[in-house]
């Protein structure tokens, strides 16, 4: 029912429960609206799916125009307003954030685990019922992608298996072109931020973008690359043998905490206040020269006058370094980031073989490099234009992730659908173990699987029908890294093939798409306030305000 649900009646007299305006959809009616937004989503990122998956321009309300083929960057972009489908938005987030990598496989999954829900409801199989069934099927997918995992063991083929991952991860993007080459930087720039404890932050690499030059311009600084131009002209523009002091406050005269008025009532006081501030700059200066730093990142600004001395002590310093570039600076080069000048030491500062202003394009750019072993490395992008660019940022992402996915949790799946294969049939014997009406909902979850593989074959233009009769005769056979080569068309070792990915990614992928199709499906009451018009609105924040 919508739009009268806001009322009660008491002796025949109608109540107003809630505001004029509201709608409500109750029932069958909110269970099906819901799944097919969730649905609609689902096949708005299906076709990048896979090695032949195409991309999506998505244009602004701005008129900014993006080109991807990332589920989680589509989604975000696209402009979502029903509630439910904006569940399936928040899951290629969770995905992303999470494990970098399988955000479109999770959508999928679950925009097809609410189209076999909703045969069942049809067939009166109650919501909470699938949903129990859903979540046991879920349970036993975990168990036996476990065993279907192969255990990365430290070896002389590392290398080469994590950049088959990474390349895994990338195929089908538009950088993939250079895949080799990219994977290969993405490989070293993990390998080299590995805590002592194992654990590896993505963060710690730094991707630096500029347009101009190709994709195989890009490359591995063994360092920190800082988007900023040095101060001043007359400061060295290369600094071997560096010794670099961080600092968190203004190489500046500050002012005071309180308001507080000079008077200056002759020119010999006017003179003596400019020499107090010259004097004061500086010592600054001197302090920072005694330490022994010829390099100086600022995190705040540098006075003109401090800038003039600093450039006759032949230091070479940058000004407005970001927060995060600071740290990351830290990281590489081992300084301490000082927040009192007056405390600066040969202790705080970091070392580098090199730190240099160079032209990357058309900007100019800071590069501090040769770090001895750096917990902080960059990556430095170029391309064509800026979408390219914005992709190949993407992209590396994603392969950045699995890399480290890898290193930290030793455990790898082949790739081409043969694990969804494998589930499919080893989840509908497991159904058949089960009692009641969840044994149908298991049933459902192992057709569900299948849609990967389809979706692999229908974009790269394959029979899907085929190609599924295909893997699970594989399959049955034995053959569990049997998977679907979307080039040729057959069925063959991916393993043997090089197409691999990280267990964490497929089992996120499941577990979110199963958390998010049974949350839509439990909802039977959609209560919906009305849209405020833009006056409402701002009479609204004007009475919060």
């Amino acid at each position: 029912m919508r739009g009268q649900a806001q009322y009660g009646y008491l002796g025949g007299q109608p109540v107003l429960i809630l505001k004029e305006g509201t709608t409500r959809t109750r029932g069958r009616d909110a269970q099906e609206m819901n799944i097919m937004a969730a649905k609609i989503v689902a096949e708005a990122v299906r076709s990048t799916l896979g090695p032949r998956g195409m991309d999506k321009m998505l244009v602004d309300s701005l008129g900014d125009v993006v080109i991807t083929n990332d589920g989680a960057t589509i989604l975000k972009e696209m402009d979502i307003e029903h509630p439910a489908a904006k569940m399936m938005v928040e899951v290629a987030k969770t995905q992303d954030e999470e494990v970098g990598d399988g955000t479109t496989t999770a959508v999928v999954l679950a925009g097809e685990l609410l189209k076999k829900a909703e045969e069942l409801l049809d067939n009166e199989v109650h919501p909470t019922v699938i949903a129990k069934g859903y979540k046991i099927a879920a349970k036993k997918a975990e168990e036996v992608l476990q065993g279907l995992a192969v255990e990365v063991k430290e070896e002389k083929d590392l290398d080469e298996l994590l950049k088959k991952i990474a390349t895994t991860s990338i195929t089908g993007k538009s950088p993939e072109g250079a895949r080799e080459y990219l994977a290969e930087l993405a490989v070293k720039a993990v390998k080299t931020v590995i805590d002592e404890d194992g654990k590896i932050d993505v963060e710690n690499v730094k991707m630096e973008k500029k347009v101009g030059g190709s994709i195989s311009d890009s490359k591995f600084i063994n360092g920190i690359v800082i988007d900023k131009e040095v101060v001043h002209p007359g400061m060295p523009k290369r600094v071997e043998n560096a010794k670099i002091a961080l600092i968190n406050s203004a190489l500046e005269v500050e002012d005071t905490e309180t308001d507080a008025k000079i008077r200056i009532t002759s020119p010999e006081q006017l003179k003596a206040f400019l020499d107090e501030e010259e004097r004061i700059l500086k010592e600054m200066v001197e302090k920072i020269k005694e330490s022994g730093a010829n390099v100086v990142f600022c995190q705040k600004g540098i006075d003109d006058l401090a800038q003039h001395y600093l450039a006759k002590a032949g230091i070479l310093a940058v000004r407005r370094v970001k927060k995060s570039d600071m740290e990351k600076l830290s990281r590489a080069t081992g300084a301490k980031i000082v927040t009192k000048i007056d405390s600066i030491s040969a202790e705080d500062l970091g070392k580098a073989e090199l730190v240099e202003e160079r032209k990357v394009g058309d900007d100019r750019m800071v590069f501090v490099e040769g770090c001895e072993n750096p917990k902080s490395v960059t990556i430095l992008l170029q391309g064509g234009t800026e979408h390219v660019v914005d992709e190949l940022e993407r992209g590396m992402n994603d392969m950045l992730h699995v890399v480290a996915n890898v290193l930290e949790e030793k455990k790898i799946l082949p790739g081409g659908g043969a694990p969804e294969i494998e589930l499919s049939l080893r989840l509908r014997e497991f159904a058949s173990t089960l009692s009641g009406r969840e044994q149908l909902a298991a049933e459902a979850f192992a057709e569900a699987m299948e849609i990967i593989p389809k979706t692999l074959a229908e974009n790269a233009g394959l029979d899907p029908i085929d190609a599924i009769v295909d893997l699970k005769a594989a399959h049955e056979r034995g053959d569990k890294s049997a998977g679907l080569n979307v080039f040729t068309g057959e069925v063959v070792d991916m393993v043997k093939e090089g197409v691999i990915e990280p267990l964490k990614v497929k089992i996120q992928a499941i577990r979110s798409a199963t958390e998010a199709a049974v949350m839509i499906l439990r909802i039977d009451d959609v209560i919906a306030a009305k849209k405020m018009s833009e006056e409402e609105l701002k009479s609204e924040m004007g009475e919060g305000m």
